[in-house]
């Protein structure tokens, strides 16, 4: 049975998807000039990391459900690590198929990072629930 939680959840990340398709193919001389670096990193590679950061939670909350067994947590971190970084490539490559835009391997660097990360802070809360429910 789905719950208001998950289809919520479930809500959330197609938007989370769409506004990531939006800020990716859209026009970039309708953003506003910002300072080139923060911190010595580029301002659009921050700005890649911060993206796709939130793809992996987003997709635990809406799909994962705690699994039960190890095993579990690690098929669906391999399953959402490949799927976000095929996206984040795909993104990279229809950006570089587009008239306005450019393909930039940095910036796939830079979602590949922050998904990894994600990643594994999701695998380690998901394998923790899964020992805390097996001690119970």
């Amino acid at each position: 049975m789905t719950t208001p939680k998950t289809i919520l959840a479930r809500i959330l990340f197609i938007l989370y998807l769409a506004a990531i398709a939006f800020l990716c193919f859209m026009h970039v001389d309708k953003l506003p000039e910002v300072q080139r670096t923060i911190f010595g990193i580029p301002t659009d590679k921050l700005a890649h990391f911060l993206m796709f950061l939130p793809f992996p939670i987003l997709a635990y909350l809406a799909y994962d459900h705690l699994t039960n067994k190890v095993w579990s947590a690690v098929l669906f971190a391999v399953c959402t690590l490949t799927i976000g970084l095929l996206i984040a490539y795909g993104t990279e490559y229809v950006q570089g198929k587009l008239p306005y835009r450019t393909m930039d391997m940095a910036d796939f660097k830079a979602d590949a990072i922050a998904i990894a990360i994600s990643t594994v802070g999701v695998f380690i809360i998901d394998v923790t629930h899964v020992n805390i429910r097996k001690r119970n």
